[in-house]
Order: structure tokens, then C-alpha cells, then sequence
């Protein structure tokens, strides 16, 4: 234990002095604002304009920061996106006769997510007068705490003993050792090559819990996971139970989305959907000056000449990109395209050096697939029998995970009513599986081929509530199976090269944002990511004197890691 004890030291000291921290306070930082006496509103910006790519939460809050911290007309700005619907994978949409659907679910955290909490402090709720959506967010969770009582699941029914992370005293030094190690050193390398000596580190309580969690596996990048161990320190000693996540009052869609998309609506700014931009063109040799740019609607082919004072901001990839959607007697289709968003990121780059490399992240999508499903239910009769079983009221159990199904099922069954448009007498939930080319144990048919039926059906087998299946299937509305081809694509192994920076060396008006960029320390597959890299963004192209809020070192204090390393020892 003295050993691990060094390690875990060690990593504090590498990190740099310990330092207190403090957790995000909306009010603490508009009054530090106050007291300093910074003014972050740009001069006028006249008649320049800013085009931004893709309809997600990174695009949609670069056009925030355009015109809340900017000076920016809504008029000049201007956001295409190939779908009718924005939000990318903050999505949420259906109704109660053709059933609901999530193609993913987000999770947020009160202390990692610093950016995302500070622009959404100064975005109106849509429910509450008066009040932010941070508030509005924080306030619910506060009064719907989460606490985890089924976290794992085994093959019998039987809801694991998770206290225990699990480890031998060899995987805990390994872990320890990846703390220390710098990223320079984690070129190209995996989960499982770092944990080659010690397999039994993925039978773990801790592994499970951590890899449905995050959507890790064992071929994951070691980059992204030892970034995760490093940033969400804190979740460590609470992965059971899963306290640390802040959840919404409805879906992502409803309370994150649409109230930034309003606020926009309500500044003028052009939300242009069902518009794909196909390429961009670069002025000259020298530098990175985008000068026009190309883009595919219903009526066709067209471009539009930007000029170099203007500012173009793209989104490199899209983790929803390509899916397909099933129902309750039909598969979810094999997708036929590739990464849309991706394939533009590759033509930027074969035209420029500086702008990364695409090719590790969408070209294998045996590793980067998996597929959701959405539950509708007449009535309350399943979320009931899930409430017995596991022991929380809808909203609280956050995540429960079949730990030795063959597709690694999980399910979450988030405050009813979980839509804004969802009538009280219907209830909505969500799940996935990670392992979408297994045979079922029960339905024998690998996930990607299965029907919402028959996805359900293995579900209650999973629950062993086989005996309640045909009365909770006379209740259902529509299962929809959900095929993500690209969803994990940003954890495939990479080189430190790959990732462009948000706005790379010799660009003039050019941002790159999402979950495939650059941000040292900094953890994909999170909305803090694509506020982050939007703010970046619209901050350097713009040259606006305000900071960012930076990345809280967590791992470098004292008390956490000591929390940490007694939980590693549970």
C-alpha cells in the first residue's frame, strides 16, 4: 500500500503544487467579473459575418458567445445543418402515438462542467421567469438527487455488491502508473494494451461500472481514459452510485437545446436546417483563409464567397452521424453513408496541413458502434416493475447495468414526464447496448438485427420478468432502436497529432470545434467539450480579452486523491 501510496503522491506533484478549489459559483464569477472591472463586449463589428457548421451544442453556443460577449448582429451569423432538427446529439423528438425518441443520452457534472454552467447561467429558462437554465438545471437536481441502488446487474437477477472497486494491489499501481505518465508516451495505444499484464483489471466492479458509464472499451484510446481518470477524479469514489451526475428536468433536447435555440431566435441569428456544407475553399497558399464556402439543400448546389474578415466555424464530427432508426417490428437499417460531418473534416485536411488527421476516428466502425433504444409505454406498469426491482423511483437510479449480457445492456430511467410534449398517462425511458455484433442471451440474434420487440423482450429476460412480458408488451407504444455507426468514434486510438487545435497555427478566420479537437486536459465525449472549443473559438478568431474558464484541477488536490486512493482500496 506504500507503494501505491508513492504513486498516487507522485501524481499530485507532477500535477504541480496543490492549490484549493472551489466549486463553480455563477454568482462568485459575475461578481469577480464586477470587481475587477472587465468589459467583455467587443467594439462594433459592422457588417462581418459568421458561418458556422453544424446545428450541435458546440455550434449553437459559438453563436451564443457571437452575440452575448461579441457585438455580433444575429443577422450575420448564420449556423447550417444538414438534419430538419438541431442539437446533434443533444436530440429529443417523437410523441405519445408514434412513441419518443433520444438517439443518445447526456449526462452532465455540477464541478467539471465550468463553461457550460457559465453561458447557461445568462440563458433564459423557458419555464421559470426569471431564472437561467443553470438554474433551472441545478435546481431540479438538487431536489431529485441520485443515488444508484442497482448500479450492476448479474446474469441471475441478483443486484451486485458494488463498494468494493475490485482491484488487485497490481492493477491499482497501473492505474497509478498511467496517472504519471505523460501523454507524449500514449501515441496510438489502447486501454487493453496498458492493461495487458492484469486482465482480470476488465472483470472489475470497477470496469463495468466505469466503461457504461463513458462507453469506454478495452480498444478505447488510453489518451481519453486516463484523461477521464485525471478530470472525473471526483466520480471515482461515487461510480457506484452515480451521485455526481446532474440530471435535467427533461430530456437534453428540451432543456438545453431549445431554450438556446430561442434565445438566438430571439437575437435575429439564421438557423438554416436541412442545409449540408459539402466543402470549404481556402484563399492562396499561405496561411488558413477560408474563402468560400459550399453547401447541398432540397434545391441543390450552392456557395457562398466569405470574405477575410469574416469568420467560419466548423464542426469536424458528429457523433450521431449516419444513424439509423427502427421501430417495434423492424431493425434499425444498416446505415449506408459515411460520416457526413467527418468527410468534410478529411477534404479541409487534405487541403491544408495543420488541420489533423480524420482517418483514425471514422474508419473503423466495428469499434465505434452501438445502439440506443427508446421505450413508450401506455401507463406505468414497467417503469413500476423497474422501480420494485431496483430499488429507485424514476430519476434517481441514474444508470443500471446488466453486467453479463451478451450486448453489455444498460438502462436509464430518467423523472417522468421526460418530454415536454409527453401526456401524464405515458411513460419514456432509455437504453443501449455496447456489444451490438453478440448474440443475444435470450433473443439469439446480435443487437444490430433486432427489432424494438425483440429488444425489449431481452430486456425483461434480463430482468428476469419474463412472466410480465406479453402484459408490458399490450402497454407498449413503440421501441425504437437506435444504430450509431460513428457514437464512440472520438475514443479510438490516436496519435497526439490527430486532433487539430480549435483555431490552428495560420488561420485567419477559421475554428475548428466539437469532440474531435484539441483542449489539453480536457475530456471528450461531454457538452463542457463542445462549449469549451466553441468559446475558444469565437474568443481567438475574434481576439475578445476574456478568459475561459479553465479546466479545474481536481487531481491536484490533496483531499481528492487521498478519497481516491482509499477508494481504490475498497
Amino acid at each position: 500500500m506504500s507503494k501505491a501510496i508513492r504513486i498516487f503522491a507522485l501524481a499530485a506533484a507532477a500535477a504541480g503544487a496543490a492549490i484549493a478549489y472551489k466549486k463553480f459559483s455563477e454568482k462568485a464569477e459575475r461578481a469577480d467579473d464586477e470587481n475587477k472591472a472587465i468589459l467583455y463586449r467587443a467594439q462594433e463589428q459592422g457588417n462581418r459575418q459568421a458561418y458556422i457548421v453544424g446545428g450541435g451544442l458546440g455550434s449553437l453556443a459559438a453563436a451564443a458567445y457571437l452575440v452575448r460577449d461579441c457585438g455580433f448582429e444575429g443577422k450575420n451569423i448564420h449556423v447550417f445543418e444538414g438534419l430538419h432538427l438541431l442539437g446533434g446529439a443533444n436530440d429529443g423528438c417523437g410523441d405519445a402515438q408514434h412513441g419518443f425518441l433520444c438517439r443518445g443520452g447526456r449526462m452532465l457534472n455540477e464541478e467539471t462542467y465550468e463553461n457550460f454552467w457559465e453561458l447557461f447561467s445568462t440563458i433564459p429558462s423557458l419555464e421559470l421567469p426569471g431564472r437561467s437554465v443553470t438554474e433551472e438545471i441545478l435546481a431540479f437536481d438538487a431536489a431529485h438527487p441520485t443515488h444508484a441502488r442497482a448500479r450492476l446487474v448479474d446474469k441471475d437477477g441478483g443486484i451486485l455488491d458494488v463498494r468494493s472497486m475490485g482491484f488487485t494491489q497490481k492493477e491499482r499501481l497501473a492505474l497509478g502508473r498511467l496517472l504519471v505518465t505523460p501523454e507524449e508516451k500514449l501515441d496510438d495505444m489502447t486501454i487493453a494494451d496498458w492493461f495487458s499484464e492484469t486482465p482480470h483489471f476488465f472483470e472489475t466492479n470497477f470496469w463495468h461500472m466505469w466503461q457504461t458509464t463513458f462507453a469506454f472499451q478495452t480498444w478505447s484510446s488510453l489518451f481519453e481514459f486516463r484523461r477521464y481518470m485525471n478530470r472525473m477524479i471526483l466520480e471515482f469514489p461515487r461510480i457506484e452510485t452515480l451521485e455526481g451526475v446532474t440530471r435535467c428536468r427533461y430530456n437534453q433536447y428540451d432543456s438545453v437545446i431549445l431554450p438556446l435555440q430561442r434565445y438566438l431566435e430571439a437575437h435575429g441569428v439564421e438557423l438554416i436546417a436541412g442545409t449540408t456544407v459539402t466543402d470549404l475553399d481556402f484563399a492562396g497558399k499561405d496561411g488558413i483563409t477560408v474563402s468560400a464556402l459550399h453547401c447541398r439543400d432540397a434545391n441543390g448546389e450552392s456557395s457562398i464567397k466569405i470574405s477575410p474578415d469574416d469568420i467560419c466555424i466548423v464542426t469536424t464530427g458528429g457523433m450521431c452521424d449516419s444513424s439509423t432508426l427502427g421501430d417495434y417490428s423492424t431493425p434499425a437499417p444498416a446505415p449506408e453513408e459515411k460520416a457526413i460531418s467527418g468527410e468534410l473534416w478529411a477534404k479541409l485536411a487534405a487541403k491544408k496541413p495543420g488541420l489533423g488527421n480524420p482517418y483514425p476516428f471514422f474508419e473503423k466502425t466495428e469499434e465505434t458502434n452501438w445502439e440506443s433504444f427508446t421505450v413508450t409505454s401506455r401507463g406505468n406498469r414497467l417503469l413500476k416493475l423497474i422501480e420494485g426491482f431496483s430499488g429507485n423511483i424514476p430519476g434517481s437510479g441514474a444508470l443500471m447495468t446488466f453486467k453479463d449480457s451478451s450486448w453489455k445492456m444498460s438502462i436509464v430511467v430518467a423523472a417522468q414526464p421526460h418530454f415536454k410534449t409527453q401526456p401524464m398517462d405515458v411513460t419514456v425511458f432509455w437504453g443501449y447496448g455496447l456489444y451490438t455484433d453478440r448474440i443475444g442471451d435470450y433473443v439469439h440474434k446480435p443487437m444490430k438485427d433486432c427489432s424494438g420487440e425483440e429488444i425489449l423482450t431481452e430486456l425483461m429476460h434480463q430482468l428476469h420478468m419474463e412472466d410480465q412480458l406479453e402484459a408490458v408488451k399490450a402497454d407498449i407504444i413503440n421501441v425504437i432502436p437506435c444504430y450509431m455507426p460513428y457514437v464512440d468514434a472520438h475514443f479510438e486510438p490516436r496519435k497526439m497529432s490527430d486532433r487539430p487545435q480549435v483555431v490552428p497555427a495560420g488561420s485567419t478566420n477559421l475554428g475548428l470545434i466539437g469532440q474531435y479537437v484539441e483542449t489539453p486536459e480536457d475530456m471528450v465525449f461531454t457538452e463542457e467539450y463542445s462549449v469549451r472549443t466553441a468559446r475558444i473559438a469565437v474568443y481567438t478568431l475574434l481576439g475578445i480579452d476574456r478568459k475561459v474558464c479553465p479546466v479545474t484541477p481536481y487531481n491536484r488536490d490533496p483531499k481528492v486523491l487521498a478519497t481516491a486512493l482509499k477508494t481504490a482500496y475498497r
